[in-house]
């Protein structure tokens, strides 16, 4: 028999509470949760501090792009969150690069350092073949399975930007040398350990974010080029809402653009029709693209089915078969039959 916990009316806001306490204090309390005026003190004394000293933590490719921007669960080299490490300094650090030592009981990271997952596995060692988690967490990486003579941590694991994992470093900064290469930095905000995280983009890889840690905001002229045979159906059979927008503009969209504009799905039969139109686009771009011709010149409805009947893609035969299904080099060597020789 299934079991079920009831709560009191007042029970979600006390869940709310303490998830802000745990964003709010992350790892300092201990394991050992405040009082309340212990709280109330730490927010007084902590929090401006934070704010004013926040720290940026992200993994760099040599092009710029920061691929990935860390979080408080995002795991170090040493198998332990960002947010156990040390993240907050009452006077921030002259020398660099800045160290972030691990604070778990036991560890002997000095510094944080993140190496990326292969999905949920964790990458290899280019040297030796063993797993990160195989290495050594000190500075020197060493690989710790018997009788390994790798002395360090190298793995050619290829980030989405194209660029091996050796190449990427990982940069903590401040807000001012952030502001400096021109990366953003987001709102001031009293949470523990953020890193590099401003907002929900910062999720996202760096070839899908974009803002300047990533590949950077697409360019008005992308944005408002007419509508292609290149473009997805949907903007397709919107384009004639579209061209009504676009007519300030003196944007023009081609013919089959247009066709799909106009036609009407109505049942399957339609759909078949609609799908048929856009083999027979494929067809043309082939065949434009082996003579040489850009794709993104309009196309001609010539050739095309049309929309009203309903049965043209079910009639349609490859060129190597008759209609019978039979192919066509079959019937090309028989004799006439007699029915022909008298006529």
């Amino acid at each position: 028999m299934a079991e079920y916990l009831k709560l009191g009316p007042g029970a979600g806001e006390s869940i709310d509470a303490y998830l802000e306490y745990r964003r709010i204090v992350g790892e300092d309390d201990e394991g050992k949760l405040f009082t309340p005026d212990e709280y109330e003190n730490y927010k007084r004394t902590v929090v401006p501090v934070r704010m004013k000293n926040r720290l940026f933590v992200s993994w760099t490719s040599p092009n710029g792009w920061d691929c990935k921007l860390i979080g408080p669960e995002t795991l170090c080299f040493c198998q332990h969150r960002y947010k156990q490490h040390k993240t907050d300094f009452a006077e921030l650090p002259s020398e660099r690069p800045i160290l972030l030592p691990c604070r778990a009981k036991g560890c002997r990271c000095k510094y944080y350092n993140y190496v990326p997952l292969n999905g949920s596995q964790p990458i290899r060692c280019t040297r030796c073949k063993h797993y990160s988690d195989d290495h050594s967490e000190d500075p020197s990486h060493t690989c710790k399975k018997g009788g390994c003579q790798c002395v360090s941590f190298k793995s050619s694991f290829t980030c989405s930007c194209g660029q091996p994992t050796y190449a990427h470093d990982t940069i903590v900064e401040t807000k001012e040398e952030r502001q400096a290469r021109g990366h953003p930095v987001g709102h001031d905000v009293p949470y523990a350990a953020m890193g590099g995280l401003t907002g929900f983009s910062s999720l996202a890889e760096a070839y899908q974010r974009l803002d300047d840690s990533g590949v950077g905001a697409p360019s008005e002229a992308f944005l408002n080029q007419p509508i292609g045979a290149s473009d997805h159906p949907f903007l397709r059979m919107h384009a004639s809402t579209l061209n009504q927008i676009e007519a300030g503009r003196g944007s023009q969209t081609d013919a089959l653009t247009q066709k799909m504009a106009d036609f009407k799905m109505t049942g399957t039969d339609a759909d078949m029709d609609y799908y048929e139109m856009r083999y027979q686009q494929r067809l043309k771009e082939e065949k434009m693209r082996a003579r040489g011709v850009p794709s993104s010149r309009p196309v001609s409805k010539r050739g095309l089915p049309s929309s009203s009947s309903s049965s043209s893609s079910s009639s349609v035969v490859s060129k190597g078969h008759s209609a019978r299904g039979k192919p066509a080099s079959a019937t090309r060597g028989k004799p006439p039959s007699k029915t022909m020789g008298k006529r």
